[in-house]
């Protein structure tokens, strides 16, 4: 009987089990529909990197903005002028000039003059650009959404190795632009594609700093959106091609200002990456795109580790007791908060003549308590 009702129960039960296992499965999109989703969020991009209406309005409302920004422009126009001057003047004047003199201007005119200006641009752009997406942030967000650190010491160290990692990131962004160039045949459209994604990221970085994400959530951001931000990225990327070395870097930070502005303003899409197409019925199934078509690109993983490598060389007293085994972006995001070039070291040694100071304080107060009350109680007696 147990045998037969087993046999009679068992078609019931592999139905069921064969229904669960079938909800349990992935529902995917078509390839019809992802590429349509990704073209559609690539539109957005490009459609948002042109709103230029909305940089005139920003920078016409505010006088900080304003003054920031024309200072930028004069400053980048001077050297964007140097830079020209020396290729379209002096260069076809001592072109195989026969004196030695004649012949290597060209290198002082860049060691006494260009390089400077061209570092004095990228410090002084820097604080600007700053200046301008903490203000733009303000206006968007309010005052409340903008919160302010007091300035400390420590704070101040984790300023400069900010500074210092974004300095290195953006070197090891050229050095692999460049690398990617030199692959036969489609090197040139690969790297301009990588440009695309490092311009969009140098322009939502503010944003991303202003709402405090850390840096393996800023990379993970924009490589899960890589279609919205390569289409942002375009049109900057395109204006870095029109010169050559510091002059695409010129038009770059000439044209800064208002991609920051655009990226205050801008909503990447999509909300959901695994579910880019929310179902209508009450069911809620999660519908993840084609599997033909990746979900998220590794577009930083070189420019990271490239980081993490300087970052361990560069490393000062103690880090050879502390290498164990961390993650990259875990390197990289100490490097970035100024804890993995062992600065902590430096505020604690500042703060050690406080601490001995304040021991031999507390341990004159215990003596001179402890002696009074000998004395009292002599007294006593």
């Amino acid at each position: 009987m147990s045998r037969q009702r087993s046999s009679i129960q068992s078609p019931y039960s592999y139905s069921h089990q064969h229904q669960l296992s079938r909800s349990a499965y992935p529902t995917f999109l078509s390839l019809h529909e992802t590429i349509k989703l990704q073209l559609t969020w690539a539109s957005r991009g490009i459609l948002e990197a042109f709103r230029w209406d909305v940089v005139v309005r920003t920078a016409t409302s505010d006088p900080e903005i304003r003054s920031n920004i024309l200072k930028s422009l004069l400053l980048n126009s001077l050297s964007l002028t140097s830079i020209y001057a020396f290729d379209l003047l002096l260069q076809p004047l001592v072109h195989n000039h026969p004196s030695w003199l004649h012949r290597n201007v060209g290198w002082f005119y860049r060691v006494l003059w260009l390089f400077p200006v061209v570092g004095v641009s990228y410090y002084l752009n820097s604080s600007w650009c700053n200046l301008i997406a903490k203000r733009s942030f303000v206006l968007k967000h309010g005052n409340r959404a903008a919160h302010q650190q007091p300035v400390t010491y420590h704070s101040m160290l984790t300023m400069l190795a900010t500074s210092a990692y974004r300095a290195v990131m953006i070197l090891t962004s050229v050095i692999m632009s460049l690398a990617l160039g030199s692959i036969p045949f489609a090197g040139s459209w690969i790297s301009f594609a990588f440009m695309c994604w490092v311009n969009a990221y140098y322009c939502f970085e503010f944003v991303w700093v202003a709402r405090n994400s850390s840096l393996a959530h800023r990379v993970r951001h924009l490589e899960e959106r890589w279609a919205y931000y390569f289409a942002f990225g375009f049109p900057s990327a395109v204006v870095c091609t029109c010169g050559s070395g510091l002059a695409n870097a010129a038009f770059f930070a000439l044209m800064f200002p208002a991609f920051i502005i655009m990226a205050m303003h801008a909503r990447p899409v999509p909300q959901d990456p695994y579910n880019p197409a929310p179902s209508t019925e009450s069911t809620n199934t999660v519908r993840f795109p084609s599997p033909l078509i990746p979900i998220r690109m590794p577009i930083f993983t070189i420019v990271i580790w490239l980081n993490d490598l300087i970052v361990r060389v560069l490393s000062v007293g103690g880090s050879a007791g502390v290498r164990r085994r961390r993650t990259t972006s875990d390197i990289a995001e100490q490097a970035e908060e100024g804890t993995g070039l062992e600065l902590r070291n430096i505020g604690r040694t500042a703060r050690e003549p406080s601490t001995i100071v304040h021991a031999r304080s507390s341990r004159d107060r215990l003596l001179s308590n402890g002696k009074a009350s000998i004395t009292g109680r002599r007294k006593k007696d």
